[in-house]
């Protein structure tokens, strides 16, 4: 395990949008050692991520190599420091799934307004003296919590491009590009934060 923490990235099957996620959020936090995976709700286990983001990866300078669907379970959500979901329905399912990771889960895009919103720089009471750098970001994160008007749902969520069109996939990769950069900057904030 790693000691800055986990990441958890979860969508349906597993094959398209998480795995798109997880790799570029492994490669923008590589250098804080931040552990990042995916699963997925109703995953297509044991399959390969799908072509359409295996292109997109390779557009990014990424591979797509090693990479195997898998389902979520609750065990997988009780190991993580933060759980990031394709839409709001996948957090609904989370929370079902294990009820204690409602304080640390969210969806993906609802987290980057809520991270650009917050106050990173001073610690929480409610972190722990323990508390890995994905527990802090999360909790810390929660200063912003009625700061941020939500997205209204048809601005929400991470269209699944799962047997879609190229357009589709690139849709999903332009709102993905624009949700997850803030999540970096602030994980990188919290790292240097006093």
């Amino acid at each position: 395990m790693s000691a800055a923490g986990r990441i958890l990235v979860v969508c349906t099957g597993n094959v398209c949008r998480s795995p798109y996620m997880e790799r570029l959020l492994a490669a923008g936090l590589s250098d804080l050692d931040v552990e990042v995976s995916s699963a997925g709700t109703h995953a297509l286990a044991g399959r390969a991520m799908e072509p359409g983001s295996v292109r997109l990866l390779q557009e990014a300078g990424l591979s797509a190599e090693g990479f195997v669907a898998r389902q979520l379970t609750a065990e997988m959500l009780r190991k993580a420091d933060l759980v990031l979901t394709a839409t709001r329905d996948h957090r609904r399912e989370v929370a079902q799934l294990e009820p204690k990771a409602l304080c640390y889960v969210h969806a993906v895009d609802d987290f980057s307004d809520l991270v650009a919103a917050a106050d990173l720089q001073h610690e929480s009471f409610l972190e722990p003296a323990d508390a890995s750098l994905v527990a802090k970001l999360a909790i810390r994160t929660q200063s912003a919590r009625g700061e941020v008007a939500a997205r209204v749902a048809e601005d929400s969520g991470i269209v699944d491009p799962f047997r879609q069109s190229d357009d589709v996939f690139d849709t999903m990769a332009r709102q993905v590009n624009a949700v997850l950069p803030p999540i970096v900057r602030a994980a990188h904030e919290v790292a240097t934060a006093p």
